[in-house]
């Protein structure tokens, strides 16, 4: 199937931007989202689903918060990459302090590319409870790299009958099973139980781009449109050349948008699939996977075209990113630092089984860690500066880095990047001395040819290992696991990406500092609030931080 890449970009565009003005007012609601449960969650303007937020590249968004919960909260934009902007990324005591109860505060985002992003709470996970939302970018008119007629959103959320502060209690009490009994999520889809979800209207010879959008805490969604040709042009903010799949597995966090093409005639209506599913739950009839599926209609009159054979075909094929290529057309960066990590899960002597990278178990510092970056002068180049636990890693501005990621584990991982993208480069079997068992023993080895594809979150499959290269700017990025327990569990650390730069060129809005004071919390120091290498009062919790910090030779 050809489609038409527009090339008159600079011809027709019209400079037309506008000032976004969005406000959310956060607050605990109680809600039934999949019509078997009642419960708790966290809504905005006292309703769950939340609004996606929609804009255009060139205008400029501002997110009025006021926050009516309990405790702090904080906004991520997920998929943003920053520029100049990293003190409004969001993730609480990484960039910023939590908005206090009661306080308000606004993000101002400046946005520069196009694509699928979505909005959520990074204090508490509160993402996992209901504070989530998608976050369209359009093509300003006439630079759309793609022709489609008209645009379609189905985001995709797990759901579960209890809040995240139940289930982390069970997972980290040491007094308790581990791991704690499965927890059943219900799936849905644009914000109502799957099987119920709006029906999408297709009229014959008309090409349709979807978005599909996993907003999920823990599970992935298989998403299939059977009787229709299926071609990928973006994931996770950035656009690829055009590739053909039958299904598309997407993992927490992910974006894809495919163009699909409509037949020319109105003869039959047809159902989308997508089947919520985590590698981790062993399937139960009725419980997992849970198989969802939506209706595709031409005519209310047409029947529904029978589509079972079509998942039973030998060819069936599901994307692999590492197959795909940026439309940037850009070659792949050749690293001149390497770092190799080391995920997985420890028992420590609290009891506890806890996550760590590197055997560091992420606990957050006293400092939000931009703010010590900022007031440290030339130590800020030291990583020790940011405390044994934040698993802090230093980048010169400009630095192209290579990042090996070893998964031993049964688990599947999402990892994000915060502030930008990297190029996928390479997958493989993870190196052991202890064999993967062997049902996982016939993973490849598999290499980007051509122009890398890039994204912000991979999912990184049991028993493998990936290799991804992006280059350093000047920020404080968070990187970590997207599966909210993982992370609760410590699967984080963080880049500190030319810090001299920042020191320069950020400056930091008074009211930052403000929504600190109130709290009690430091703006300037080390990690712990004091001078120098004193870490003094810094909580280290269950993780060792004694480990190697997974420096390679380049």
């Amino acid at each position: 199937m050809n489609f038409c890449i527009a090339l008159y970009i600079g011809l027709f565009t019209v400079a037309t931007t506008k000032h976004v003005v969005v406000n959310w007012d956060i607050s605990h609601i109680t809600v039934n989202r999949d019509d078997y449960n009642l419960r708790r969650a966290i809504g905005v303007n006292g309703k769950l689903p939340i609004p996606p937020v929609e804009a255009t590249v060139g205008d400029t968004l501002e997110l009025n918060v006021h926050n009516g919960l309990d405790r702090p909260t904080t906004i991520h934009a997920h998929g943003l990459f920053q520029t100049n902007n990293t003190h409004m990324d969001g993730p609480a005591m990484i960039t910023q302090c939590g908005i206090p109860p009661g306080d308000s505060f606004t993000y101002h985002y400046t946005l520069e590319q196009a694509g699928s992003m979505w909005l959520h709470g990074h204090l508490a996970h509160e993402i996992s409870d209901g504070l989530r939302a998608a976050f369209i970018i359009h093509d300003k008119p006439g630079a759309e790299l793609y022709h489609y007629d008209k645009d379609y959103l189905l985001t995709f959320e797990d759901w579960f009958s209890t809040e995240f502060a139940d289930r982390m209690y069970h997972t980290i009490n040491p007094k308790e099973e581990f791991p704690p009994p499965k927890s059943y999520a219900y799936g849905l889809v644009n914000g109502v139980n799957g099987n119920i979800t709006q029906t999408l209207n297709f009229e014959p010879g008309k090409t349709y781009r979807i978005r599909l959008v996993n907003m999920g805490d823990i599970n992935s969604f298989q998403f299939s449109l059977p009787g229709h040709e299926m071609y990928v042009i973006e994931a996770d903010g950035e656009y690829s050349v055009p590739y053909f799949t039958d299904g598309i597995d997407i993992g927490p966090a992910q974006r894809y948008s495919v163009l699909i093409k409509a037949h020319d005639t109105d003869a039959f209506n047809y159902y989308f699939n997508a089947t919520m599913h985590a590698n981790f739950i062993s399937a139960s009839p009725g419980l997992s996977p849970r198989v969802y599926t939506g209706k595709i209609e031409y005519s209310a009159n047409a029947p529904y075209q029978d589509t079972r054979a079509f998942y039973e075909r030998p060819d069936f094929k599901w994307l692999n990113d590492i197959e795909m290529h940026s439309a940037s057309g850009h070659p792949a960066m050749v690293p001149n630092r390497k770092l190799h990590l080391e995920i997985g899960n420890n028992l420590y002597n609290t009891g506890q089984h806890l996550d760590h990278i590197n055997n560091i178990t992420f606990v957050m510092p006293n400092v939000p860690t931009l703010f010590t970056a900022l007031s440290m002068g030339s130590l800020a180049m030291d990583p020790r500066v940011y405390g044994p636990q934040t698993n802090a890693v230093v980048l010169k501005y400009g630095d192209v880095v290579e990042l090996t990621i070893n998964n031993f584990s049964t688990l599947l991982h999402p990892f994000h990047r915060h502030g930008g993208t990297f190029q996928i480069t390479e997958y493989g079997p993870a190196g052991s001395s202890t064999p993967a068992p062997e049902s996982f023993q016939n993973i490849t080895v598999q290499k980007s040819k051509g122009s890398p594809m890039r994204r912000d979150t991979i999912s990184l499959t049991e028993f493998s290992y990936v290799k991804v290269v992006f280059q350093a700017t000047a920020a404080v990025n968070f990187f970590h696991c997207h599966n909210s327990i993982h992370s609760a569990m410590g699967m984080d650390m963080v880049f500190i990406e030319g810090p001299d730069v920042l020191q320069k060129t950020l400056q930091i809005p008074n009211a930052m500092y403000e929504m600190c004071h109130k709290q009690g919390i430091p703006t300037i120091g080390n990690a712990a609030g004091n001078i120098g290498f004193d870490f003094t009062d810094l909580s280290v919790g269950g993780g060792s931080g004694d480990s190697d910090d997974g420096e390679e030779s380049s």
